[in-house]
């Protein structure tokens, strides 16, 4: 193999499992320390400079990063790195003075947003301090999107969302709220010199099975169920309640609708139970509401009285594989009825673009979604772009706000007339933590505590009232505790060939023997050598230069601890550990900064 060029930012990035899996790349391990040292305002800040709504996604992110993070593969439970981002915004002092200064004399470019959701509002948030005029247009009455209308308040609590929402909206945006957008053709026709659209994905789907159309008023769309319980357009619902979908939407739905009268609430899924959508705490969350879940069941059909719904009736399947390809096989049963008042069909999620007339010059493709450039985001009309959901499909609010940064550099690179295409260079830095011989200016101890549950209202009060928050979050002691849990993945192990005498110490003592030192081989069969093979090929081996013994050092990034014991033991300083930070450029700004080695 090559010797590891750790210039390359991408490389120690990699290593940082979690910031690498988050979209919006946000520096995991730097904030988990700072709300350790109880800095919560400064946690606070490093989290809203890249993912913008740490209060809201401390509470609703989908948290990629947690099926990354390397603790996980030590022992079961990653970090509680979603929770511990609540905390820091639970805790945090006044940031007014840390907000970043809008010009006063704007730059005289105006661009429109369509859609007040996390990818419009994260443009927004880039593009102000530019100064550039930008108004937001929205059919609901506040800023925030499918947050404020989807996310039920009791996993939201509409103060955490118009708080961080108004943060944006407070830096000067126009916003037309109430004013539903009906025509591109109209907003390009009033000179803007950018459109972003950010409009979601609002269209439910629909069961087209017998009877549906019968029972019309008591089987509701569960997004456009959800957002009239939100504005207070309903505020009741049938005592028997079946939920049809497996996602997220679906979970949302059965727990709001025991929260408005719904005692027998079931949720049936066609899915078997492992492939649901919904994110397996979503799933426990239902579940410890005391909502069964009935997988394996199609809805055959509606079945009424005249109009009056009495219930559903379910075919009972089985799933099989065959070539890869996902059957859903009838089981010789008779048909699964199930009584019900109403139903909320919760089954997916779709674009809808009517409204965009098709002689723009955007082009559209497959399900007619709009032809978008996944890396800048511009559509085939250069002055339109898409991001969130309405990019590429439904996702969710992390990946909308990624979007959000990546089409706010494309705007402001389109409308100074520079190439869209040449993207600015991430922000690093690789800086020794070495404070003395076997001292570090970081905590490297491996802390042996299980995951720390965050607590819960009860569940009697809890389901009385669908706008108490039902996740207390952590306090202080234990938001410390599961942060010592992090294991400093950014605080990297550096080697430095010229001055290893290969001793060994470092083999001797490290804990998972993730440190080799071997002939060189083709990485396949290196793999396979080290004295703990590395089968995991979705993180790479750190090879060094050949030392004069012609061996090569080679570690296992997927397994190491970062504990520090091999730079603490390596009589030479051969080892170093170094902390890597990685940030994401945005519009208007460069972080081109030489990777400073020790």
């Amino acid at each position: 193999m090559n010797p590891t060029n750790i210039r390359d930012p991408e490389y120690f990035h990699k290593v940082v499992d979690c910031q690498y899996a988050c979209p919006a790349h946000t520096p995991v391990p730097e904030y988990i320390r700072l709300i350790a040292a109880q800095r919560y305002t400064d946690a606070y800040m490093v989290n809203w400079e890249s993912n913008v709504f740490p209060g809201i996604l401390g509470r609703t992110c989908d948290r990629p990063c947690e099926p990354a993070c390397r603790r996980g593969r030590v022992e079961d439970k990653p970090v509680a790195i979603c929770r511990l981002k609540r905390v820091a915004a639970d805790h945090k002092e006044d940031i007014t003075d840390r907000l970043p200064e809008i010009p006063k004399i704007k730059n005289g470019k105006r661009v429109a947003l369509i859609g007040g959701g996390p990818a419009s509002l994260t443009v927004a948030r880039d593009l102000m301090p530019l100064g550039y005029e930008v108004d937001l247009y929205d059919n609901q009455p506040g800023g925030g999107g499918m947050m404020r209308s989807q996310i039920p308040s009791f996993r939201l609590p509409e103060d955490v969302l118009s708080e961080e929402v108004n943060l944006i909206l407070d830096m000067g945006v126009n916003t037309f709220f109430n004013t539903h957008v009906s025509s591109m053709r109209e907003i390009l026709d009033k000179g803007y010199d950018a459109v972003f659209v950010g409009t979601g994905a609002p269209k439910g789907m629909d069961l087209n099975i017998p009877g549906r159309d019968d029972v019309a008023l008591q089987a509701h769309i569960g997004i456009e169920w959800l957002a009239n319980v939100a504005f207070d357009h309903t505020d009741k619902i049938g005592e028997k309640v079946i939920v049809i979908g497996g996602g997220n939407t679906a979970m949302d739905c059965c727990r709001t609708a025991r929260r408005l009268g719904g005692q027998d609430v079931k949720v049936v899924v066609r899915s078997e139970f492992s492939k649901m959508k919904a994110s397996p705490w979503e799933i426990e969350d239902a579940q410890h509401e005391d909502i069964p879940i009935f997988n394996n069941h199609v809805p055959l059909e509606f079945v009424h009285d005249e109009g009056k719904l009495q219930g559903m009736r379910f075919e009972k399947v089985e799933v099989q594989y065959e070539d890869g390809k996902r059957k859903l096989v009838p089981l010789d049963e008779p048909p699964v009825f199930f009584e019900c008042d109403e139903v909320l069909i919760a089954i997916g999620q779709n674009n809808t673009f009517s409204w965009i007339e098709r002689d723009l010059g955007i082009e559209f493709g497959k399900w007619d979604m709009p032809v978008v450039d996944q890396v800048t985001f511009q559509s085939t009309n250069p002055k339109v772009f898409f991001g969130g959901d309405a990019a590429f499909g439904p996702a969710n609010v992390i990946t909308a706000v990624a979007h959000g940064h990546q089409a706010a550099i494309s705007i402001h690179k389109h409308i100074q007339g520079e190439d869209v295409k040449d993207r600015p260079a991430p922000g690093v830095n690789l800086v020794s933590q070495k404070m003395g011989i076997h001292e570090w200016s970081y905590d490297s101890e491996v802390s042996h505590d299980e995951r720390y549950l965050v607590p819960l209202l009860d569940k009697e009060v809890a389901l009385k009232d669908r706008k108490l928050e039902v996740e207390l979050g952590y306090d202080g002691k234990t938001a410390y505790e599961e942060a010592q849990r992090c294991l400093n993945c950014d605080i990297q192990t550096v080697f430095t060939t010229e001055l290893c005498i290969e001793c060994d110490a470092c083999m001797d003592v490290c804990p998972t023997d993730c440190i080799n030192f071997i002939e060189n081989e083709e990485e396949v069969v290196l793999r396979d050598k080290l004295r703990v093979p590395a089968y995991n090929d979705d993180q790479d081996l750190y090879v060094s230069t050949a030392l004069p013994s012609k061996l090569v050092m080679v570690k296992d990034e997927d397994v190491c601890l970062h504990c520090g014991l091999c730079a603490e033991r390596c009589p030479t300083g051969a080892w170093d550990m170094q902390k890597f930070l990685y940030s994401v450029t945005k519009a208007g700004k460069s972080n081109e900064t030489p990777l400073a080695i020790g």
